[in-house]
């Protein structure tokens, strides 16, 4: 890998910097909009869970993501 110079590595710094900031803010309303969504509609047949283990992901992909 290349060596950055010293203004870029001053930049990825900073914009880290700022992420690391405000990485709880966005967990945060990640886990808002998640409840809000439960709410509005508390069943929602297509839904997914992003993480699925081995034997999720198979049926998942045997019988489509709203499981019919």
């Amino acid at each position: 890998m290349a060596k950055l110079p010293p203004e870029q590595v001053r930049r990825r710094e900073r914009v880290e910097g700022v992420i690391r900031l405000i990485a709880p803010a966005l967990n945060l309303m990640l886990a808002a909009g998640e409840r809000v969504s439960r709410v509005v509609e508390p069943d929602d047949p297509e839904f997914v869970p992003t993480r699925l283990s081995g034997a999720e992901r198979r049926d998942v992909a045997r019988t489509g993501a709203g499981g019919d």
